[in-house]
């Protein structure tokens, strides 16, 4: 396969166009997924707060809070995979698509809130008081820790399993699929679980070093380390929200991609400027300006933009909002379009083999 159709193809995948795959059947992995972080996120919030107040331990208080905070996203998330499907309107003719980026961002902030700041608060009293446990408490901490070490295990082994499934559906690593992943729901579960199974190792040090000292300012710092690990979640799950909100262009390969595309159409001498924005996990606005070959009447435009949308949208399903705006380019446009076009040439390598994801952008707008 040439170099070219191997990042068409790659793009295609990563944008909803694998093999066998569709929006509906990926959302309801992503359903199941979530509901499973609930299920789990529920039961061990319950069995950490009453062993929490049982063992009057700071670090196991702290995580029962971020189990909490996991429990109230997962509900925003399920919120965020309904709302996200409903169909455009006069108000919003876009969709609403960004319903999921809105409902992340809520996620982040009941991460900060609930699970961040409630563990630095504990880790601060536990230091001030001075609080001690029984052997009998330890022994119950432990053990409730233990047991959610496995349920956020179990958990995070899901949405592993999933990403996984998608990696080998668009052709990119592992790795890449988790940096570059375009489903917020299921990146939150993935944030939220990985962040679980380290915290509760955290807990389970400090609870252990408390027992073995006499010294309750291990767990204090667990509950801070804890805290301060959640609250630097929460701000890289806000930040990329945010992203996702204000407008992000579509992936540089998705967008390479379009560009070889449209410059292959024998009837368009000149594309000087494109433009993508992500409007949901399946919906890409792309608008184009394009110069045509000279000698054609209007309704043999017409019949090309018609043409190389329904082409477009056919190849790249994610590809649903499609504007060609026809102009003279003048030299200053050529050169500015050349210049674009290396660097998102540029943007779309510095990834190297795998399919690229959303890093680039940035740099191919500048």
């Amino acid at each position: 396969m040439s170099q070219q159709a191997d990042t068409t193809a790659r793009s295609g995948a990563a944008s909803g166009g694998a093999q066998g795959e569709t929006p509906a059947s990926e959302d309801s992995r992503t359903a199941v997924t979530v509901l499973v972080a609930l299920g789990a996120n529920l039961v061990i919030a319950v069995a950490k707060a009453l062993g929490g107040f049982f063992a009057g331990s700071p670090a196991l208080l702290s995580e029962a809070a971020h189990s909490v905070a996991d429990s109230l996203n997962e509900v925003f998330l399920l919120a965020s995979l309904k709302r996200s499907k409903r169909a455009p309107d006069a108000r919003h003719p876009f969709g609403y698509g960004k319903e999921r980026y809105f409902w992340s961002l809520l996620a982040a902030v009941g991460i900060f809130v609930m699970g961040g700041c409630f563990s630095f608060f504990q880790g601060i009293e536990a230091i001030r008081s001075g609080s001690s446990e029984s052997r009998s408490g330890y022994i119950a901490g432990l053990i409730v820790l233990g047991v959610a070490l496995i349920a956020e295990g179990s958990s995070l082994v899901r949405a592993l399993v999933q990403v996984h499934g998608q990696a080998r559906r668009t052709g990119r690593g592992l790795l890449a699929t988790i940096r570059t992943g375009e489903d917020p729901a299921l990146r939150t579960v993935l944030a939220e679980d990985s962040t679980a199974c380290f915290g509760v190792l955290v807990a389970m040090a400090g609870m252990g070093l408390h027992m073995a000292t006499g010294e309750v300012r291990y767990e204090a710092w667990a509950s801070l380390i804890i805290g301060a690990l959640l609250v630097y979640v929460a701000f890289q799950l806000a930040r990329e929200s945010r992203g996702q909100l204000i407008g992000e262009a579509a992936d540089p390969a998705l967008r390479k991609a379009i560009q070889e595309f449209l410059d292959e159409q024998p009837e368009i001498d000149t594309v000087t400027m494109l433009l993508t924005m992500r409007m949901g996990t399946q919906s890409t606005l792309v608008a184009a300006r394009i110069d045509l070959v000279g000698g054609r009447d209007s309704e043999e435009v017409e019949e090309v933009l018609v043409r190389v949308k329904r082409q477009l949208h056919q190849r790249w399903p994610v590809a649903d909002q499609i504007f060609l705006d026809i102009t003279d380019a003048s030299p200053r446009d050529r050169a500015r379009a050349r210049l674009e076009r290396r660097r998102l040439e540029e943007a779309v390598a510095s990834d190297g083999a795998v399919a690229p994801g959303q890093d680039g952008s940035e740099d191919a707008r500048r």
